[in-house]
């Protein structure tokens, strides 16, 4: 028996998938060109300076919305992935796979862009079946080498495009990115170019992970293609109905119209299948030749099994409680977190190998060392570093005279009559430093051999406490 995509012989039967107009194409449309316009369009953008949404992996920070993060705030991250994967749990249990159908970057590079490109050059659908029967021909090697040829400048400008998420896109477009960048660029060009010319829907058919356990993320309540038998069973052509007048046949005239629209190759009418997306083109496909059958729509349409066999049906059952429980409870967590979220890594450590000294003057003596990671964002300079950047090809140097760096201010409590000596603590924007700090305190004042206390940075933009211990050996001034 044949499997999808294959003949029974084994080899691989080429989905060529007819075009098709309806109001769910018109909604896929615009849904396309609007992820579209965010993925391409999201790493040109700034706010206040800053990359709305960039990775930068050397540096092993994430921008997002004028903040950076670092691998101190790795939590986040986990969260915002959390969200995400639950995100999508929740929306597949309601809608089935709306996503592969209507936002999976996979389906909408190829419908927006590639399908067209490819009726455009290689003709409709009956056209290039006949090449494909032609294979040896001039024409079809002309035709398919321009082809491949638009593919790979697309496939090279969507890889560009979305490296842009790693790296500044107007280094990346003019030519001044890293070597690595390129690179990258380079390989996941290739692998959009094989997709686009060869590979497509056996991506969906066998590789994409989320096929395979998107069942178990469903239920009768969600929301699935479906052929409505009921109504279209038997089915019969024009011809057999009118040589059979007495037969009653269902409203499909077995036009195998949703069959030659399907991009996945699939035929809706024998059930259920993993391999459908949920793209909604075979429901515009029937829909248009009912209506010029002068008969109502709906032989394929958007349901879910309980509603098809008269149950009740809703949006509240326990599999999307739980999904929307956990949702709420990670959206409350990020947002408790990250209102408690500082800009400012600080860690005060003893001096290795030392635990107090005790002064001429009767005081003692502790010496630590105080490490400040500044991530506030500065949006002065910025713009100016990758100008120069562009123009010259160098890094920008740390020590910028328009971009002077922040003081901060240091102050002791826990420490009766205690005082501070330290240098004067100035840190760039995205800089880390490490300064040594004393803290003294007079032996008169000392009764217990440890004693905790807080060391306050306060700066213009946050305000940081850490605690550590003052060792004042009080036993031995006894």
């Amino acid at each position: 028996m044949a499997v999808i995509g294959q003949t029974t012989d084994g080899k691989r039967k080429w989905v060529r998938a007819a075009r098709v107009k309806g109001r769910f194409q018109r909604v896929h449309r615009w849904s396309g060109w609007l992820l579209m316009a965010f993925l391409l369009g999201v790493p040109w953008l700034n706010f206040h300076g800053v990359p709305v949404f960039r990775m930068d992996l050397p540096g092993r920070r994430l921008f997002a919305l004028g903040a950076a993060f670092t691998p101190h705030d790795a939590i986040f991250i986990v969260l915002s992935l959390l969200f995400l994967a639950f995100g999508l749990f929740f929306f597949t249990s309601l809608y089935g796979r709306v996503w592969c159908g209507y936002a999976c970057p996979q389906t909408v590079f190829l419908e927006e862009l590639i399908r067209p490109v490819e009726r455009l050059i290689l003709g409709d659908r009956s056209k290039r079946l006949l090449l494909d029967k032609h294979r040896a021909s001039p024409e079809w090697w002309l035709r398919h080498l321009v082809a491949w040829t638009v593919y790979l400048v697309l496939a090279g400008a969507l890889s560009l495009a979305l490296m842009g998420f790693f790296e500044d896109p107007r280094l990346l477009w003019t030519g001044h990115g890293s070597a690595g960048a390129y690179g990258v660029t380079a390989f996941f060009g290739a692998v959009l170019f094989a997709d686009f010319a060869w590979f497509r829907e056996q991506f969906c058919n066998y590789l994409c992970p989320y096929a395979r356990f998107q069942g178990a993320l469903t239920d009768d309540h969600s929301i699935q293609v479906m052929y409505k038998v009921g109504i279209s069973e038997p089915r019969g052509n024009v011809r057999a109905r009118r040589e059979e007048p007495e037969q009653a046949f269902g409203k499909c005239i077995d036009c195998d119209k949703c069959v030659t629209v399907c991009p996945t190759g699939i035929d809706i009418r024998n059930g259920y299948q993993l391999e459908c997306i949920g793209c909604a083109r075979c429901i515009d496909a029937c829909d248009g030749v009912m209506e010029k059958l002068g008969e109502g729509p709906g032989l394929i349409q958007y349901s879910s099994v309980a509603k098809e066999q008269g149950r009740k049906t809703g949006l509240l059952r326990p599999r999307t409680l739980v999904y929307a429980g956990l949702l709420s409870t990670l959206a409350v967590a990020f947002t408790i977190l990250l209102g408690n979220r500082h800009e400012l890594d600080v860690t005060l450590n003893r001096m290795p190998g030392t635990l107090y000294t005790m002064d001429a003057d009767g005081w003692v003596r502790n010496t630590y060392f105080l490490q400040i990671t500044n991530n506030h964002l500065d949006p002065v300079g910025r713009e100016e570093d990758i100008e120069e950047r562009g123009s010259h090809g160098a890094e920008h140097e740390d020590e910028d005279e328009n971009h002077p760096g922040h003081r901060f201010e240091l102050a002791l409590s826990g420490l009766a009559e205690g005082e501070i000596i330290a240098p004067e603590v100035m840190v760039h924007s995205e800089e880390m430093v490490t300064v040594p700090v004393v803290i003294r305190v007079p032996v008169a004042g000392l009764h217990q051999r440890t004693l905790p206390f807080q060391l306050e940075l306060t700066t213009d933009f946050d305000r940081v406490v850490v605690g550590s211990t003052f060792k004042s050996g009080a036993k031995e001034v006894d």
